[in-house]
């Protein structure tokens, strides 16, 4: 059976009004558009859930507005000020870091997140400065990667700066705007984007939590994550998807199952969910409902993500480097920036003795690495299989 799918920003999207309150895990009655999905009784309490606290600044936050981004101000606009502050790399020094999904303080004491992360902590500091903010989800731009038994696909968001508020029209000046993103800069100009609120945005967070909950098998939690992100947007599609992801993995199959045709209603050529739907039905003993899902999955993706890969570790498994290299490649050749294609690439090559071809795949690896801790353990390798090859 196919490992569980999360649509996982940046936002792992496996990314309504908004909701100051705290939301303790059984005490929010869900809006009358959600549809009868939860399963409250089958999960233990967990930790609560503020949503007021995702972009909430404290006083280090404050104390640089004050004193590093006003002192840029002085000859810039405050747009280009907060720009600079933040991402000059004399300065700050942020990381790029996607191991975890946090909020705007935490990201600032960290000095590092994933693109989510830095958006939300952004966005906070501009509205310290009073600035207009909006949010953006890039279209096109999804990668997956993978943890343990489960894939994860996400996506790119990025956040559009304004001048401040005009308090005559409350409009955004269109000539004052400025992208910040974290792609890179040739990029920048080619995509197409669709505008987010900032409770998708706040959705969006908290399904990127439940998923990283759900991996480090924290299940309860992942609940109250999913749960709180769709009281927070109750049409992102992403959080339906983790939920139900959640409640197979706790053994609640009929309520999975509920959840996922649920959301197939609002996104049928989805083929995370098709995925996730089908292996409910099966696992329910229900192969004949699932036949149909697997045909229309078929057609719509007759070559699912990291395809090429299981069948490169396959080959590596019974000692078949050639075609491990060949499966390899492929599968590098549809998503050329995964790290861990590029690092088994590398193994491939070091078995038959490439140590040259595989220092250049452990290279790439390394640079397209998305946390710190990955970036580490390939420079090592690296760093060991330099000092076979010079001796």
């Amino acid at each position: 059976m196919r490992p569980y799918l999360v649509s996982a920003p940046c936002f792992k999207h496996l990314g309504a009004a908004l909701l100051c309150c705290v939301l303790a895990a059984c005490s929010v009655t869900p809006p009358a558009s959600l549809p009868p999905i939860f399963n409250d009784s089958d999960f233990a309490p967990a930790a609560a859930i503020d949503a007021s606290q995702v972009f909430a600044i404290d006083e280090p936050m404050r104390q640089y507005v004050r004193t590093q981004v006003r002192r840029e101000a002085r000859n810039k606009n405050d747009r280009a000020a907060l720009y600079d502050a933040l991402y000059d790399k004399s300065r700050l020094k942020l990381e790029y870091d996607a191991a975890m999904t946090r909020n705007a303080r935490e990201t600032f004491a960290a000095r590092q997140g994933n693109c989510l992360s830095l958006v939300i902590m952004t966005a906070a500091l501009a509205h310290e400065m009073g600035l207009q903010v909006r949010y953006q989800e890039v279209l096109g731009e999804e990668s997956w990667s993978r943890s343990g038994d489960m894939y994860f696909v996400a996506g790119h968001v990025n956040l559009v700066l304004g001048q401040r508020l005009d308090d005559k029209s409350g409009r955004y000046d269109a000539k004052g705007m400025m992208v910040i993103d974290f792609l890179p800069s040739v990029e920048m100009g080619s995509y197409r984007t669709r505008e987010l609120d900032e409770a998708t945005v706040l959705a969006m967070y908290m399904n990127n939590r439940a998923a990283e909950s759900m991996s480090e098998g924290q299940l309860d939690q992942a609940y109250w994550w999913a749960r709180a992100a769709l009281l927070q947007d109750p049409s992102f599609t992403g959080a339906y998807n983790t939920l139900g992801v959640v409640q197979f993995r706790h053994g609640n199959l009929a309520q999975a199952r509920r959840t996922f045709a649920h959301a197939l209603t609002r996104a049928p050529d989805n083929t995370v969910l098709l995925s996730n739907l089908a292996q409910a039905l099966e696992a329910s003993g229900l192969q004949n409902e699932a036949l149909p899902l697997r045909r229309r999955l078929l057609a719509l993706q007759p070559q699912p993500p990291f395809h090429y890969f299981n069948l490169g570790k396959a080959a590596m498994q019974q000692n078949d480097y050639v075609r491990a290299i060949q499966l390899f490649s492929r599968e590098i050749a549809r998503d050329p920036y995964y790290h861990e294609f590029h690092f088994w690439l590398a193994q491939a090559y070091a078995r038959l003795g490439q140590l040259e071809q595989a220092g250049k795949q452990l290279e790439l690896a390394m640079s397209s690495s998305t946390t710190r801790g990955d970036h580490t353990l390939y420079a090592a390798k690296l760093q060991r299989l330099r000092a076979v090859t010079t001796h």
